[in-house]
């Protein structure tokens, strides 16, 4: 399997969502659309180095982020892109533009999850970590069908060693890189959550 992008993706990950992280800690913290979903297709090709358990999760996640770029183009901050789906009466409807960036702050809170469970893990395999990541973040939304699949899926996961052969990092680069995403990913994860409770929308649909 060729390298992705053979560049160094889990620093363009780390990088991007510190800038972010930085953003939500200052006293404004009102995030941009444009870096936001810009840091958020850099995790894209993370999923696609899972294999098929996540095929899904890839599919949608990449489909959603899609979908906050284009609105980078018209609105632009997050803040603005809730308020204008709760005035149009459209932020439950499918295609929503708050409903994408649920879905998507999910696949985000997913891979903080799994770098968590890879650090904190001995040995090669990563059916532990993924199985973990999956039952917290996505297995309460989804039905007995896709559960099962991925559960079948998990046993063609590639191993730890294989995984970041595919994204071109040696052990202690991608440790640190890691850890510096899960670090930063937190007060992204959490600032999102806050739109939706301040304006009383759940996060849990």
């Amino acid at each position: 399997m060729a390298n992705v992008e053979g560049d160094k993706t889990l620093r363009k990950i780390a990088d991007a969502f510190k800038e972010l992280a930085a953003m939500v800690n200052s006293e404004t913290a009102d995030v941009e659309v444009a870096p936001f979903s810009r840091a958020c297709s850099f995790v894209s090709p993370l999923f696609g180095c899972l294999g098929i358990a996540f095929k899904f999760a890839e599919m949608d996640y990449v489909a959603k982020v899609g979908d906050l770029a284009e609105a980078s183009k018209l609105i632009t901050t997050l803040n603005a892109m809730l308020d204008r789906d709760i005035e149009g009466n459209c932020v439950r409807k499918a295609g929503s533009h708050t409903r994408n960036l649920l879905r998507v702050k999910r696949g985000l809170d997913m891979v903080r999850v799994l770098f968590e469970q890879i650090l904190a893990t001995e040995g090669d395999s990563l059916k532990d970590p993924a199985s973990k990541a999956y039952a917290q973040v996505f297995a309460p939304h989804h039905g007995w069908a896709i559960r099962k699949a991925v559960a079948a899926g998990m046993y063609a996961l590639p191993t730890k060693v294989q995984l970041m052969k595919k994204l071109n990092e040696d052990e202690a680069s991608a440790i640190i890189q890691m850890q510096n995403f899960v670090a930063a990913s937190g007060p992204v994860i959490l600032y999102i959550d806050r739109l939706f409770l301040s304006r009383e929308l759940g996060i849990d649909w």
